[in-house]
């Protein structure tokens, strides 16, 4: 059966669908829709699907295609619930209960007949939180109670009937900023807090601050600290802290609202104010504080146990020998600062009295590698780049050879280019139902990654499937699939409760049983020793690291594509890798840019003959040049050069080794001979085009 998702873009939902309906064995395709049409109906016409579907859409789909194909659309809201602001109205309105309906498409926005319906119990949170976990779930059981009922000839939709009266839902206006606006000098804490949650993620809540038109983003209630309402009383970790009639509320990020047709970037609060906010300490330190109060400045003991505020972003408790950290970034970028104050608690915690370090990451997002927003606004934005990449290489280094503790991911919320390798970096990796790994970097402007995923990936699933998922697909895959390959060790249950549970009973399983903890440790030692002397993690990072300069320093590439991810500008084409109707026939046969094989030379495998030196660190540059090469023309090209220098080398060579009479002399001009044979005969295969990238 043939699906086409029809989605506006490639994230969240789209993506659970897209690896839900993989994994089961349907032939899925993708097709963005970005409002024009002709292209769309070219995309549909090219795939034929027997079954459209489409988790997220902000644009109405054309007639000619929900006319001439079942068209089902996910809306989430309750049934007769109908309007783009949904799941707004149930947070701000303080609904208890609310649902995903998925409904056929037609010409009157959310008005089709009703295939499935599902409802869950509110929780205080986030629109986004709701979203990525009750939201999503409650679409992917409503997508397979439909593709049930697809081919049963006795099924038929329910038509939506207001005068049900089980039919709650009703039509409700798009929410715009009027309908957000807070006031700061009336509203209590908790009235706020539903504000903002419901504008959280998109488009956020327009406000002012010290003059200047701002979104808020990221909120959290303030138990303790009080104030003149609506003023700025503190500021902790980039947050500030705001008062209310009846408490205060900590606002994480800002974006600014600008009045050309650019878009501001959402940031931390107090890089957004920071000139307001130092004019306004210069202003109470003239004053003496007379006429105004200072803003208090608290510093957060990253040292202490415990979340100390609402607003902070890494934080640890110990039980029962067990450390579990967590680093719940906003979104999931790192950036330079960020990674440097996970290290440092990290390492705080390696001083602990514990046996396990269990990496809990954040719910919603566990990790998505460096920060693009901050270098988007850096004053050098390469340079930033360079900083903030080889702050998560530290990061990475001292988890890996952390060796006198049990290490442990707990990835319970999707993870993303560097944060999907981080939780590789432990001795163990679970993950909960229903989680998105995106492990590859290239979609973003061919950026080759670091954080030693080049060592850390294909001891896990191997080279051959390291390179699919890095280089040739670069698709999304789900916890399960990411089980099956092997780069997790378990699927947890899909609740986050009984996850956190699990977690907790799989952690102390090291704890109680001393043998198992101790082999444990002594296999990893083993492990990390053996791994260090056939290649050292140095080599890794040091090649991973002069591809990640050329991609910062050599071209535009990367920084285009940044630019066009943190300003949210599309290209208005689907990529070839997820829509497979569009692919080129020799799609999955184009060898990709780049290779985790890596020849770096070390001066451990320096002779102390000059002239042989010299022509094996020639023979790492060559081979690197044929493993990188990204077409068969190229292949044929670099192998010549390769060859040529190998036959001479050897030649010469084999008269030092008689010239000295070397010993075995006679087995090592056999196995040069075998070498060149080996050589000449891919260069055959190359050339009849039976090859393959492992292989090279």
């Amino acid at each position: 059966m043939k699906i086409l998702l029809l989605s506006t873009a490639f994230s969240g939902l789209t993506q659970r669908f897209y690896t839900e309906l993989d994994d089961a064995g349907y032939i899925v395709s993708v097709e963005l829709h970005h409002g024009d049409v002709p292209q769309l109906l070219e995309g549909v016409g090219l795939f034929k699907p027997d079954l459209i579907l489409c988790p997220f859409l902000t644009q109405k789909i054309p007639a000619e295609i929900y006319e001439n194909y079942k068209c089902l659309i996910v809306h989430p809201g309750i049934e007769g619930d109908r309007g783009a602001s949904s799941l707004d109205w149930a947070i701000q309105n303080a609904a208890t209960e609310w649902g995903v309906t998925l409904l056929e498409a037609q010409e009157e926005m959310d008005m089709g007949d009703i295939w499935a319906k599902k409802t869950f119990p509110m929780r205080h949170a986030t629109k986004s939180s709701l979203f990525n976990r009750e939201v999503t779930q409650a679409a992917v059981d409503c997508l397979w109670e439909a593709l049930t009922y697809f081919d049963a000839p006795d099924f038929k939709p329910t038509s939506l009937d207001y005068h049900n009266p089980k039919v709650k839902g009703q039509l409700q206006s798009l929410m715009k900023q009027k309908d957000r606006a807070i006031n700061w000098k009336k509203q209590t804490s908790d009235e706020i807090l539903r504000q903002l949650h419901a504008a959280d993620g998109s488009p956020g809540v327009l406000d002012e601050i010290y003059g200047q038109s701002v979104f808020l983003y990221n909120a959290h209630k303030e138990e303790n600290l009080r104030g003149k309402a609506g003023e700025i009383i503190a500021t902790a970790n980039h947050a500030i802290c705001r008062a209310t009639v009846d408490g205060a509320i900590w606002i994480g990020h800002l974006k600014a609202n600008l009045a050309t047709e650019e878009q501001g970037i959402k940031l931390p609060a107090t890089i957004i104010l920071k000139e307001f906010l130092a004019a306004e300490s210069s202003e109470t330190s003239m004053l003496g504080g007379l006429f105004s109060k200072s803003i208090k400045n608290i510093d957060i003991d990253y040292t202490e146990e415990g979340r100390q505020l609402p607003c902070q972003e890494v934080w640890y408790h110990t039980k029962s020998r067990v450390a579990y950290l967590y680093f719940p970034f906003h979104n999931g970028g790192m950036s330079t600062e960020q990674c440097g104050l996970l290290l440092s608690v990290y390492q705080h915690i390696t001083t602990l009295d514990v046996d396990v370090i269990v990496l809990m990451g954040g719910e919603e997002c566990w990790a998505n590698g460096i920060h693009l927003n901050y270098i988007e606004v850096a004053e050098d934005s390469a340079e930033e780049s360079w900083l903030n990449i080889n702050a998560i290489d530290d990061l990475i280094l001292q988890i890996i050879t952390t060796l006198d503790k049990v290490t442990i991911s707990a990835v319970a919320g999707s993870a993303g280019a560097g944060g999907a390798i981080l939780a590789l970096a432990t001795d163990k990796a679970f993950a909960r139902e229903g989680v998105i790994l995106n492990p590859h970097y290239k979609n973003m402007g061919q950026l080759y990654g670091s954080e030693y995923w080049t060592y850390l990936l294909p001891k896990r699933v191997g080279e051959k499937v390291a390179a699919i998922l890095t280089e040739e697909q670069r698709l999304p895959i789900s916890a399960k699939k990411a089980w099956r390959i092997g780069f997790v060790d378990k699927v947890l249950d899909k609740n986050h409760t009984i996850f956190a549970a699990q977690i907790t009973h799989l952690a102390s399983t090291y704890v109680t049983d001393k043998a198992l903890l101790q082999k444990t440790l002594a296999e990893k030692s083993e492990t990390r020793c053996f791994d260090e002397a056939k290649k050292a993690l140095a080599s890794y990072r040091q090649f991973e690291l002069t591809q990640m300069h050329a991609n910062f320093y050599g071209n535009d590439d990367y920084h285009q594509a940044r630019k066009n991810f943190v300003y949210k500008v599309s290209d208005k084409q689907t990529p070839e890798n997820i829509a497979l109707h569009r692919r080129k026939e020799d799609f999955s046969r184009q060898p990709a840019s780049g290779s985790m094989s890596h020849f770096v030379w070390q001066q451990q495998y320096a002779m102390g003959d000059k002239l042989i030196d010299s022509q094996h660190k020639d023979l790492f540059d060559l081979a690197e040049t044929l493993v990188s090469s990204g077409s068969k023309q190229e292949l044929l090209q670099n192998i010549k050069p390769l060859y040529l220098h190998v036959k001479e080398h050897f030649r010469e060579e084999e008269a030092l080794m008689k010239k000295l009479n070397y010993h075995a002399y006679q087995e090592h001009e056999d196995e040069h001979n075998s070498m060149l044979d080996q050589l000449r005969n891919l260069g055959s295969n190359i050339n009849d085009g039976n090859w393959d990238q492992t292989e090279v």
